[in-house]
């Protein structure tokens, strides 16, 4: 049974930085692409970080760029995000994702597999 456990998430000020985490279990990790998104209350849900399955290809959204990094820990069998000067509009619940495809995606139908979700709410 694959399970995707994200962590991390709290209330932050703005301008302030969290990291989140996401621990994986019943799947061959280091064989998976991995993918952060984020869900805003009424908004769907959008991509925020890729990571390749060996670790050196990264992918960001425009809107987080240079602000958060995604990494990956084979041996632990764990995905980051590290926020950086968070602002209110990052507000939302945030989601890793596994994919078994080969190629980068953003988007949420190529991902096979989903965490609960971590809440992450900044404030002005």
């Amino acid at each position: 049974q694959v399970q995707l456990v994200e962590s991390g998430g709290r209330l932050v000020q703005a301008g302030g930085s969290l990291r989140l985490s996401c621990a994986a279990s019943g799947l061959t990790f280091s064989t998976y692409n991995m993918g952060w998104f984020r869900q805003a209350p009424g908004k769907e849900r959008e991509f925020v970080a890729f990571i390749s399955w060996s670790g050196p290809s990264t992918y960001y959204a425009d809107s987080v760029k240079g602000r958060f990094t995604i990494s990956r820990d084979n041996a632990k069998k764990m995905v980051y995000l590290q926020m950086n000067s968070l602002q209110p509009e990052d507000t939302a619940v945030y989601y890793c994702a596994a994919r078994s495809g080969p190629y980068r995606s953003i988007l949420p139908r190529d991902y096979n597999y989903w965490g609960q979700g971590t809440q992450v709410t900044v404030s002005s």
